[in-house]
């Protein structure tokens, strides 16, 4: 065979090597990649991505948001249920103030003020001598301000009394500072005129209506809610109030030999121009109504009366809106009743026993009047006085 007839097919096979792609491709290949992804066709592959990427924190935060909410709803219904709880109590302090709030009073009588008025005047004294209706709107512990706010609730709610008593202190002119018993007042906090007062006293007090079981948790240290569950299972407290009157069945305590060691050098009390203009208000209030208004100043235990430095001052600030409003002012500082130590527990409270005397002599001295015609103040102080000037026919 020719050298040629072979040629180059007598030789040896070469090695055929292929180039690695450079990265001026693999970035080409890249952008058309992405390319592709934002194509018409490749849309809903993109969309179950992000919906993916997006369903995985989501979960945990809907859960916390459902948590909480169920708290909150939770803490709605039972801050609803304690209040409809206190407001369907039928006796007692609660029993009382929803016989107001609810307008089941309508008496002929009323008296208001602070727990002096709460303990000294029985409605049940004054209804068997005088003939008429009568119940006590006394708080404890409170000041013009919170006296005047349930009188006005009281208004609001039931027919216009004929005569107001307002029991006259020697903190009248001066306004509550700190909220005393809040419980007392949570189930009543959507009446404008106690929510109102509230709030000036204590600007914090938005809270108790409007962050659920704030009020019961927080502020109510008399767990009052307690109260609220046994009444939903249909247990009232006991009757200690009798038309709004707190008996007092109790003999004279050492508190007050306490209190004289530590302020042997007597007591200034303060005269607050607003609360002043409070007991003004009350005066007017009435009187613009037709409602005959009676200040009375109850007994006080004798010993207190010297101690309390400016006190004449007091009773000319007295005398002044009494006169200016037509007012009939009935004071018993003078009383033989205030003498008798029998008759008291404190300084400033009667026991049942001087509370059924004091409102014996209230009584007759309301029955003098001619409610249909209501008689000049002037003449109707100095008749009252010349029948009973310090209730001496109740002396013991």
């Amino acid at each position: 065979m020719s050298k040629e007839a072979t040629g180059t097919t007598g030789l040896a096979p070469t090695n055929v090597s292929v180039a690695a792609p450079s990265p001026t491709s693999e970035k080409r290949r890249g952008e058309r990649m992405r390319i592709l992804a934002l194509l018409p066709d490749s849309q809903p592959r993109l969309a179950a991505s992000v919906s993916q990427s997006c369903r995985l924190p989501l979960r945990p935060l809907l859960r916390i948001v459902c948590f909480f909410g169920l708290l909150g709803l939770a803490a709605i219904g039972l801050d609803r249920t304690f209040t409809f709880g206190l407001r369907h109590i039928q006796t007692s302090e609660f029993g009382a103030s929803n016989a107001i709030m609810s307008g089941r009073v309508n008496a002929q009588v009323v008296i208001s003020g602070s727990s002096r008025a709460l303990v000294h005047y029985d409605p049940r004294i004054i209804q068997s001598i005088t003939g008429l209706s009568a119940f006590n709107l006394g708080r404890n512990a409170a000041q013009t301000d919170m006296q005047w706010a349930f009188l006005k609730a009281y208004l609001k709610h039931n027919a216009k009394p004929r005569v107001v008593i307002h029991n006259l202190d020697p903190y009248s002119f001066v306004l509550t500072r700190e909220v005393f018993d809040p419980g007392q007042y949570l189930p009543y906090l959507n009446e404008e005129e106690i929510y109102k007062p509230l709030r000036q006293i204590d600007p914090s007090v938005w809270k108790w209506k409007y962050i659920p079981l704030y009020g019961y948790a927080v502020e109510d240290m008399r767990f009052t809610w307690i109260t609220a569950v046994k009444r939903l299972v249909g247990i009232n407290p006991r009757e200690d109030y009798f038309l709004g009157y707190n008996p007092r069945h109790l003999h004279w305590t050492g508190d007050f030999e306490r209190y004289k060691s530590s302020i042997s050098a007597g007591v200034k009390i303060e005269i607050q121009p607003q609360a002043v203009k409070l007991l003004e208000d009350l005066a007017q209030t009435c009187q613009s109504q037709g409602i005959q208004v009676v200040f009375v100043f109850a007994p006080e235990y004798f010993e207190m009366q010297s101690l309390t430095l400016n006190r004449a001052e007091m009773f000319s600030r007295f005398q002044e809106i009494a006169d200016r409003f037509k007012v009939p002012f009935w004071d018993y500082s003078q009383s033989g009743l205030c003498r008798d130590r029998d008759l008291f527990y404190n300084s400033q409270h009667m026991n049942q026993e001087g509370a059924s005397l004091f409102s014996s002599d209230i009584a007759r001295r309301l029955s003098l009047f001619n409610l249909d015609q209501l008689p000049n103040h002037r003449r109707a102080a100095r008749n009252l006085n010349a029948v009973s000037p310090a209730p001496s026919v109740l002396e013991r």
